[in-house]
């Protein structure tokens, strides 16, 4: 079998930025869309099947999810962004042994994290808000789930550094490969089987599964860009402190969204009840299905906005952000219009239960206010991520979430209710989007996005 095609990165040099953000971003978001169903099409089952308490026992696991995801985003995104970086500057040997350590990192870490969350899930639970109507299920699932975490990360990961490498269609079919097999387990676990809540859970470990299989097989391959190889597996501690310092912003903010995943699960607990936590949950899948796409984006102006910082061509890497932030802004202004005009609708596909649709549609007609501006704020994280501005792109993925959010949490709801767990998430959109300017502006402002990597 030959070697890797150089073409396939050259281009990331010099086809027409347009159509390569096209040609990244179409395969990154159908994947990301794939990826997505795994959550979607579990929770649709066990809302339609298992009822109203399962909706809102699955929304109390969120933060944990959110903690092995930023494990995983850990490694993921700040690997791939070293390999884009290190090929763009010719060093595919060095690109080669980040693909060795962020492989071994995974292992270790899945290792860590899975061993202490099933010890301590009972506790975690309640923290997040689970009541003792609820924590039979939110228990049952996450039992089921965790050892099952170990191939989402290693899926992820690997997902994102083939892409980064010149391989966004086959990415895709990683991701549509698993989704497929999650798609047909779902309502044979759920509801031929039996199985619950649980079955959802078995259903995506397997799916999960295969597509990690799937990916890893592509990196055995003598044509891929880069691929296992011998010596690519001892731990350079220079490496993973780059991976670790570019993948910091999104792991940062999957962590400290458990946080306030904790503050508006027992928010809603004091303010509403169990219906209200259940409402958040369909809220948040149906904003994250938005997100999903925003975040397909910005998979594929990551490798070509990374390719051309390791090369020096700033002017490429501008227009290629513009672009991503158009697109990104009419996803979700669309999605904020449709929910806006029909949240009932929205939640219908979750759930029967009338109160439960009476939350979802308060909590959508009031967190979607000030949605459209989360495109372009996501963005620009990633564009930071990108171009190994670590500091500013952990400020610009905490602003939104973090920073103002967290306050507002705390305070809005002692003053009016529970409706300012809900305005809180619009107003913390507003205030973060105008900090999140100033630091885009001051980016190009120097002329440049910032000085070439060292050789």
């Amino acid at each position: 079998m030959a070697e890797h095609d150089p073409e396939r990165l050259n281009k990331l040099a010099t086809r027409p930025v347009g159509r390569l953000l096209w040609e990244y971003s179409l395969p990154a978001v159908v994947g990301m869309l794939v990826m997505a169903l795994y959550n979607v099409v579990d929770r649709v089952f066990i809302g339609q099947w298992v009822g109203p308490d399962a909706i809102a026992g699955l929304a109390v696991t969120f933060p944990v999810m959110n903690l092995t995801t930023a494990i995983g985003v850990l490694i993921g995104v700040g690997s791939s962004a070293k390999v884009s970086i290190t090929l763009g500057a010719g060093r595919r040997d060095e690109a080669e042994l980040i693909l060795g350590n962020a492989l071994v990192l995974t292992f270790i870490n899945a290792a860590i994290y899975i061993a202490l969350f099933a010890v301590y899930i009972d506790p975690l639970l309640q923290l997040f808000g689970a009541s003792e109507a609820t924590m039979p299920y939110a228990r049952g699932y996450m039992l089921v789930l965790l050892p099952g975490c170990l191939m989402t990360n290693l899926a992820y990961g690997l997902n994102n550094i083939m892409r980064a490498s010149g391989y966004p269609q086959r990415a895709m079919a990683t991701m549509l490969i698993g989704a497929v097999v999650n798609v047909a387990l779902d309502p044979l676990f759920i509801y031929v089987f039996d199985w619950g809540i649980e079955g959802a859970a078995w259903a995506t470990n397997i799916a999960m599964a295969v597509s990690a299989l799937f990916v890893a097989a592509h990196f055995m391959r003598r044509d891929a860009t880069v691929r296992f190889t011998s010596g690519i597996w001892r731990l350079r501690w220079r490496l993973i402190a780059g991976i670790m310092a570019i993948g910091a912003a999104p792991a940062i903010v999957n962590a400290a969204s458990c946080v306030v995943n904790a503050l508006v699960n027992n928010s809603l607990l004091d303010y509403g009840g169990d219906r209200d936590i259940g409402a958040a949950g369909i809220m948040v899948t149906y904003t994250s299905l938005l997100v999903t796409i925003v975040l397909g984006l910005c998979q594929g102006m990551q490798p070509i906005v990374g390719y051309n910082y390791g090369a020096g061509q700033h002017h490429r890497l501008r227009r290629t952000y513009m672009l991503a932030v158009i697109a990104a802004t009419v996803v979700t202004a669309g999605g904020a219009a449709f929910g806006l005009a029909f949240p009932r609708e929205v939640g219908m596909a979750f759930t029967t239960d009338n109160a439960l649709l009476d939350a979802t549609e308060r909590s959508l007609r009031l967190c979607l206010l000030v949605f459209p501006v989360v495109g372009y704020q996501i963005i620009s994280t990633s564009l930071f991520q990108s171009i190994g501005q670590a500091t500013k792109s952990i400020i610009v993925g905490l602003l939104r979430q973090v920073v103002f959010l967290i306050p507002l949490l705390i305070f809005l709801p002692r003053e009016i209710g529970i409706d300012g767990v809900w305005l809180s998430f619009p107003i913390s959109d507003f205030i973060a989007t105008i900090v999140t300017t100033v630091l885009v502006v001051a980016q190009f402002r120097q002329k440049t996005a910032g000085p070439p990597m060292p050789a």
